[in-house]
């Protein structure tokens, strides 16, 4: 039996199987708008026979973005584009998930192909980055500018908002960035977070804005409909965010009615030592929820059939998240399903039927 290809129940939602695109950034939006790039790229993975496929991190708000090409959700314009792309992932039979984002103070960045790296000068199109205090990522990245609490707030209503766009454009899961060195991610981090306020210090200071937004969204997302919460589990640095905290920060948010925590790593500063391999971040997909009882998703140089299924067979995750491999291969899932004796046509497009032989 392979239980890769067993059904995920979250909330009213039913994820056909336990494979889900990671949200993987594109740059190939104009002003925020999805094109015929973002349809195409994530419709392939749809036919291809992902079960979820949650788009690149949405930008809530423009300064949000971490280049100027970024996908963006902060204009109800937005939605119209959206809804095409959600649309066609639903006839494929995937069910569609945004991560809604803010990049904090790693935004406002060139590209990774572009021949300049590095801030996108204010004067070039760049903007004005914000954070939990004014610390660069590196030196080569804008010094943000420190939100206030009347700034957190207005954080936190542009999170909202984009939440009720995402419903409007038919996505049917959000999940909440809070990973990676991003705003979220900076202010639960004391390498980020040097703030003096109920926003910083303690540990139950330095979650509250992840908390408080977990909740906000809670409340205009329908209850029967997932949310999720991105985070790095650890920085990978003495003195940051540890697996320890995050196995108490996903108890707090099973509280606040999350569904499943995805379980990424690192971000926090640049060069950091990250031991990848195979697998390397499962470990803390497999604690937290043995830990807390919340649902899990794995990330992380999962290639192979047999490992994805072997990590939900064994129940170190509910869910594998794939980046890089749904690149390279976006039918994926249906080398996978041969691999472990579960050929079937409901994965395949009825186009393609012809195919499988």
């Amino acid at each position: 039996m392979s239980h890769l290809f067993s059904p995920l129940q979250l909330r009213s939602v039913t994820l056909p199987n336990r494979i889900a695109v990671a949200p993987m950034c594109q740059y190939s939006a104009t002003d925020g708008f999805a094109n015929d790039w973002h349809l195409v790229h994530l419709g392939a993975r749809a036919t291809g026979g992902t079960g979820l496929i949650i788009t690149e991190a949405c930008a809530v708000e423009a300064r949000g973005r971490i280049s100027p090409q970024d996908l963006g959700i902060w204009r109800d314009e937005h939605v119209d584009a959206l809804r095409n792309i959600t649309a066609f992932i639903s006839s494929q039979g995937s069910v569609p998930g945004i991560q809604l984002a803010h990049a904090g103070r790693k935004a406002s960045t060139f590209r990774p192909w572009d021949e300049r790296q590095g801030l996108v000068p204010e004067s070039e199109g760049g903007w004005q980055v914000i954070g939990p205090s004014e610390l660069a990522f590196s030196d080569s990245y804008a010094t943000p500018k420190a939100l206030d609490e009347a700034g957190i707030q207005q954080i936190i209503q542009a999170f909202v908002n984009a939440a009720q766009r995402a419903l409007d454009a038919g996505f049917k899961l959000i999940e909440l960035h809070a990973a990676h060195g991003y705003l979220l991610h900076s202010f639960l981090s004391p390498l980020a977070n040097k703030r003096q306020d109920s926003y910083g210090g303690s540990f139950e200071n330095r979650i509250r804005l992840v908390v408080e937004l977990s909740k906000a969204l809670r409340q205009v997302w329908p209850q029967d409909y997932p949310l999720l919460v991105r985070i790095s589990a650890t920085d990978w640095l003495e003195g940051g965010w540890s697996l320890e905290d995050s196995v108490k920060l996903a108890e707090v948010l099973k509280d606040e009615g999350v569904d499943l925590i995805d379980c990424s790593s690192g971000g926090i500063l640049p060069q950091v030592k990250i031991p990848f391999a195979p697998n390397y971040q499962l470990p803390f997909a497999e604690a937290i929820k043995r830990e807390t009882g919340i649902a899990t998703g794995a990330v992380g140089l999962i290639t192979e059939p047999e490992q994805a299924d072997d990590i939900i067979s064994q129940g170190q995750a509910d869910l594998a998240l794939l980046g890089r491999q749904l690149l390279r291969e976006p039918y994926w899932p249906l080398r996978a399903a041969k691999a472990l004796g579960r050929p079937s046509k409901a994965l395949w497009p009825p186009q393609y039927w012809r195919a499988m032989d």
